[in-house]
């Protein structure tokens, strides 16, 4: 018997006989849950918001609507508002970064080198023969005698930061220029001029060819004065007595928010005899004291590296004759030798190549800074 709603001629072959056979067939393994219903893809309007003009029946829901779920275990809209909490996170730092580049341009940070020296050397001459005598007798009576020994007169000031600067940078600096000191002037291969390497190593790069050029070729045309660089003295003297006597202050400022600088002040009081007299004669030192006054600079590579920038040398030392150029090495005026004629060379106005800009730099050595007893016979030179 035919039931309502059955074709006339009744169900075709092939096709099941009704509602409960394909349900159970074709969705016996889907579960109409709450989440199924919720991660659909197209959601039916309500009947109320079907009610109104234009409206369709269904809408499209996408990851971006709070109520697409990715998984069937998560919560409903999580990834997707994590997905845009993301977007917008990026974009405000985004947005930030082009804020700040524009308010704060990257300016790159000048690259900076080292000016070249300019030193100037004068001789100091005698105002009085030269004393001689014991280098521990002429020290004991001479302004030196309070004078330290060696680097031990070399002191550092107290070490505070400066507003650029830390305390270890400004230690650095300081002991920096202390070793630029004690190698320049209290090395004896650097004194007697068997060698300028323990100098070298401590300069700025930028400043090595106009050194080696002071030591090649040395000139007192204010720049290529071996003598600015290093105290250095005559194959014809010799150190009498090792013990150099020393006293000084340095003193460091802040001159750029990259740049330290350190000024010393120190006084040199060597005891010489000459090269050419017998070792163990007893009164046949003298004194020779050498003022130097450097200005060293330091950047932050510098102070990285242990080097330093010699931007200035001032330099007196005496007693010495002033007709000689004091730029290759000084030549002291050993005891016994008399006053000399105050006064540098003479100067050629029409003499090609380029003049001493030291000419016409002269001093007198005060009587009061040297021995103050009478002057020993020099000894005979050996035949």
């Amino acid at each position: 018997m035919a039931m309502p709603g059955d074709p006339p001629n009744g169900t075709p072959d092939g096709i099941g006989g009704g509602d409960d056979e394909f349900r159970a067939d074709e969705y016996r393994s889907v579960v109409f849950d709450e989440d199924f219903v919720r991660a659909a893809r197209i959601q039916e309007f309500s009947a109320q918001e079907r009610m109104g003009e234009h409206s369709r029946a269904v809408r499209s829901r996408s990851l971006w609507s709070g109520g697409y779920a990715g998984s069937r275990t998560g919560s409903p809209g999580r990834g997707a508002r994590q997905g845009m909490l993301l977007v917008l996170l990026i974009a405000t730092a985004f947005a930030a970064a082009v804020y700040m580049g524009l308010r704060n341009p990257y300016v790159p940070p000048l690259e900076r080198h080292a000016q070249p020296l300019t030193s100037t050397v004068v001789p100091l001459a005698p105002a009085r023969t030269v004393p001689g005598g014991r280098p521990a007798d002429l020290y004991a009576d001479s302004p030196a005698k309070q004078y330290r020994i060696g680097a031990a007169g070399i002191t550092l000031p107290a070490v505070r930061r400066t507003h650029h600067f830390t305390e270890s940078q400004v230690l650095a600096a300081l002991t920096a220029a202390k070793d630029y000191l004690v190698q320049s002037s209290l090395d004896p291969d650097v004194l007697s001029g068997a060698a300028s390497r323990p100098v070298r190593v401590l300069l700025d790069p930028d400043q090595l060819a106009q050194f080696d050029r002071s030591m090649l070729s040395p000139t007192g045309d204010g720049r290529h004065a071996a003598t600015g660089w290093l105290v250095r003295f005559d194959p014809g003297v010799v150190l009498a007595d090792s013990r150099v006597r020393v006293s000084g202050t340095l003193a460091v400022e802040e001159t750029g928010p990259d740049v330290l600088e350190v000024t010393g002040d120190h006084t040199f009081v060597y005891a010489v005899r000459p090269a050419a007299g017998p070792p163990t004669a007893a009164d046949g030192a003298s004194l020779f004291t050498v003022r130097r006054e450097l200005r060293l600079r330091f950047d932050r590579e510098d102070l990285a590296a242990r080097r330093a920038e010699l931007a200035s040398a001032y330099v007196m030392a005496g007693p010495q004759d002033c007709a000689v150029d004091p730029a290759k090495g000084f030549r002291p005026l050993t005891a016994g030798a008399a006053p000399t004629t105050v006064g540098p060379a003479a100067s050629d106005p029409y003499a090609s190549g380029r003049p001493r800009l030291t000419g016409g730099l002269c001093g007198v050595l005060a009587a009061t800074t040297g021995p103050q007893q009478s002057v020993s016979p020099a000894p005979a030179p050996a035949p």
